[in-house]
């Protein structure tokens, strides 16, 4: 890839989106298009296509999704499959009409079976059941990987599809309703100990094991992948390492300074029991994750923080 070849980064006002955006500019990509939702919606095919064959990008990234933890899935889960289908859908066809050079689409490792083996190899997609709590957003994203699969197969296209673990960082969404785990904790931890609570009611049993990646992490592994993968194959996006809901509370509690007591709430679904992806394959080209769970939650700590005070925190 040239530094002045165009990159179409779908999804840009988003966590992922923002800091694929930043590390490009960040590695000398000097013309990278960053249309937000209000100017492009990315269901409605025909505005899809307008703007792929106005700008004629080389490179496409869908880092775009609607996307949510267990309560916003089990709630909207028409919103989840509907918004997700058509966006990719529209992307990935726009994308083949207009000769995109290289088209990246980001998944999710929801898409593995909920009882896969663990850690979870690229092999394992569709050889199970799905966690029901997040279904909806999973059969999505299977969808848009065998987009990226049949585009390729049938007219040569260069997709590649990659799936990053469970993200956090600056500009995750922080709503109470839906956000994935670590904001809504973050949050909920913070706003107990600025209101004086002696404890904190935590979803599940605290028993499920995740791993944590770093969104600027995850941008990284997102450009090298671009400018080093060409095949057919998912390849997934991790740390190789995993933590219980327990031990990340912990976490949590120490950069936020809370004092009081939690309460896990076992009547409560847990979501899948674990889901640590192998990283082998990513690992194998020479890119590593390099940002701590420790130091990278108190960095987004502080961004919550200062967000919070400046009054643009996804709330």
């Amino acid at each position: 890839m040239k530094s002045s070849e165009r990159i179409f980064v779908a999804g840009a006002g988003g966590m992922v989106g923002s800091a694929i955006t930043r590390h490009l500019r960040d590695k000398g990509y000097t013309d990278v298009l960053t249309p937000r939702r209000s100017e492009l919606d990315l269901r409605d095919g025909n505005a899809v296509n307008s703007y792929l064959s106005s700008n004629n990008p080389q490179h496409v990234i869908v880092a775009a999704a609607k996307v949510g933890g267990i309560h916003a899935n089990n709630t909207y889960a028409a919103d989840f499959i509907y918004d997700n289908l058509m966006m990719e859908a529209n992307l990935i066809h726009g994308s083949h009409v207009v000769g995109v050079d290289k088209l990246l689409f980001l998944g999710s490792t929801c898409i593995y079976p909920k009882l896969a083996p663990q850690p979870l190899k690229e092999e394992y997609l569709l050889t199970g059941p799905l966690e029901p709590t997040n279904e909806w957003y999973a059969v999505a994203k299977i969808g848009g990987i065998k987009l990226c699969q049949a585009y390729r197969q049938q007219h040569g296209d260069r997709f590649i599809c990659a799936m990053p673990t469970n993200l956090y960082g600056p500009e995750d969404n922080f709503d109470r309703e839906n956000s994935h785990v670590l904001p809504a904790l973050m949050r909920k931890i913070h706003e107990a100990k600025a209101a004086g609570k002696r404890s904190v009611s935590v979803w599940g049993s605290g028993k499920p094991q995740r791993e944590f990646l770093h969104v600027d992490d995850c941008a990284q592994a997102c450009v090298f992948l671009l400018e080093n993968y060409d095949e057919e194959e998912i390849i997934n996006i991790g740390v190789g390492s995993d933590i219980t809901i327990l031990q990340l509370v912990e976490l949590l509690q120490s950069a936020i300074g809370y004092e009081g007591e939690f309460e896990f709430d076992a009547s409560k679904p847990d979501g899948t029991p674990r889901k640590l992806v192998d990283v082998t394959k990513i690992n194998a080209l020479g890119w590593r994750a390099k940002i701590d769970l420790k130091d990278g939650i108190a960095a987004t700590y502080r961004w919550f923080c200062e967000a919070l005070e400046g009054g643009h925190l996804r709330l």
